[in-house]
């Protein structure tokens, strides 16, 4: 069995994603031809919450001492590089992680590229699970996004303290 390699740690997130969007994005149009849309969105939901998952376990591998919300904090200039996303945060402390995105260039890029009716679910979906993959034990909250329409998305981290 083999496994993906390493995520590239120099490449903002950013970056990946829109040379993925640009291979997906003709398969998703085959896709939809070929089997109808709420099938293609299917396939593709499902497809990236496996990736997602499986690329934070990758990221959390490289966690010599072990995962937290620090860790995962420690990371986040990946996805907030080339100012692909603005944040504010609100509170971050060792049980949690609180900010608002207040501007997505993810969402702005996926709009341009014609994929806005997925783009929910080639990035905003990637957030519940990564955080799966990448430490079980955190717990995510988010209620609403920028790409469904609202002003800001809202992120919230908890890591329970241990009993």
């Amino acid at each position: 069995m083999s496994t993906s390699p390493a995520p590239d740690l120099q490449m903002g997130i950013l970056q990946r994603r829109r040379i993925e969007a640009e291979i997906i994005k003709p398969i998703y149009e085959e896709m939809k031809a070929a089997f109808g849309e709420a099938a293609a969105k299917g396939v593709i939901e499902r497809a990236v919450r496996k990736a997602a998952i499986e690329a934070g376990k990758q990221f959390a591998a490289q966690e010599k001492g072990g995962t937290s919300l620090a860790s995962f904090a420690a990371i986040q200039p990946l996805w907030t590089k080339e100012d692909a996303l603005r944040v504010e945060t609100l509170r971050q402390d060792a049980e949690h992680l609180d900010f608002n995105v207040v501007r997505c260039r993810y969402a702005e890029m996926y709009r341009e590229m014609g994929l806005g009716e997925i783009g929910h679910l080639l990035s905003c979906n990637r957030d519940s699970t990564f955080i799966e993959g990448y430490d079980e034990r955190i717990e995510f909250q988010r209620t609403q996004t920028i790409m469904g329409g609202a002003s800001h998305c809202d992120f919230r981290y908890r890591l329970p303290p241990k009993l």
